[in-house]
């Protein structure tokens, strides 16, 4: 009789192992995912199954490892005795758990598993009244694996995505995360690299030829300085002008002037010009004085992630342009750094 409990608390045992060992492994994809896959072959309809049962599968885990473990120790007692019995017993409840994580057993209980999942899956599902009403444990649900705290979480799968996604449309994903976020001053082009026009300067053949190497096709005009824009030039419009006849920017520019700060977010940059549908807006700070200024070209670029050339353009690169314009200010003969 002592060998037949015996043979029966190790086997128990030995089944507490095992079933603690399971651990199903949910899938790396959404339930919306699963559910819009599951449309598609046999094989996705039963993940999405599992899925959905896979909450109940760990419910019935745990109840049986409860059941285990309450036999394991009634049969250690019985088999060994009270004093000898509740050490044993003692012993493997507390030695089970890290058993059942030990590599070999861990695998074993996989294979297992995996092997008559199907079937055990049918049953689950017949009891799954049962055990919505004796599930008191926390188990892992798929959701959680894919519930993104920053932007920055979701770059890093974006840019883990391999070959679902394009490198374009990587390229738009990942900035157009961003885009919310950046403000005005990040991508304007600053006031030291601005090229401007006074606006009582004569539109003769030698400035024409100098606005046109420049590259640009909008000119801010200034009265004075750069903290005072009265205007924008349109290169459109200087092609039309009869040189012959002596003309002043005032006369040939676009009065109307567009101002943001160099504060406001990207977004409402954005929003902005098209809600005014113009094409150049002059940066300014607090104090209303210029800052910069911004194109429409330079927010749709860093929205898109790409580079943007205005029909009218001359040269692929303005902002280089700018900057060895910039180079030059305020570099007098003697001029002294300090």
């Amino acid at each position: 009789m002592f060998t037949f409990l015996l043979i029966v608390t190790v086997l128990v045992f030995f089944m507490l192992v095992i079933i603690a060992g399971l651990h199903p492994v949910p899938y790396l994809v959404s339930q919306f995912e699963l559910h819009r896959r599951s449309h598609s072959s046999k094989e996705a309809k039963w993940q999405h199954r599992r899925e959905k049962l896979l909450p109940d599968v760990y419910g019935a885990i745990a109840t049986k490892t409860a059941l285990l473990v309450v036999g394991f120790v009634a049969l250690s007692i019985v088999t060994f005795g009270w004093g000898l019995g509740i050490v044993i017993a003692l012993i493997g409840t507390l030695l089970y758990p890290t058993l059942a994580n030990w590599g070999p057993i861990n695998r074993l209980a996989q294979k297992i598993y995996t092997r008559y999942e199907a079937p055990y899956l049918d049953i689950v599902e017949k009891l799954q009244p049962f055990f919505n009403v004796v599930r008191a444990v926390s188990v892992p649900h798929v959701e959680p694996y894919h519930r993104f705290d920053s932007r920055e979480e979701l770059q890093r799968l974006i840019d883990q995505s391999g070959g679902i996604l394009s490198d374009n449309e990587k390229m738009l994903l990942v900035h157009g995360l961003s885009f919310a976020d950046q403000t005005v001053e990040s991508i304007m082009t600053r006031k030291s690299m601005i090229k401007s026009i006074n606006k009582s300067e004569f539109l003769g053949p030698l400035v024409l030829s100098e606005i046109h190497e420049l590259g640009h096709s909008r000119l801010p005009v200034i009265a004075g300085d750069i903290d005072h824009v009265v205007g924008v030039l349109h290169l459109n419009d200087l092609l039309s002008l009869d040189i012959k006849q002596s003309v002043t920017a005032e006369k040939a520019m676009e009065a109307k002037v567009f101002y943001i700060r160099h504060d406001d977010t990207l977004e409402h940059a954005l929003a902005a010009f098209i809600e005014s549908r113009h094409h150049l807006f002059i940066v300014i700070n607090d104090m209303r004085e210029t800052v910069g200024i911004l194109t429409l070209e330079d927010v749709i670029e860093k929205l898109i992630g790409r580079k943007i050339v205005d029909e009218n353009d001359n040269h692929e690169d303005l902002r280089s342009v700018a900057e060895k314009i910039a180079r030059t200010n305020n570099s007098p003969k003697n001029h002294v750094d300090l």
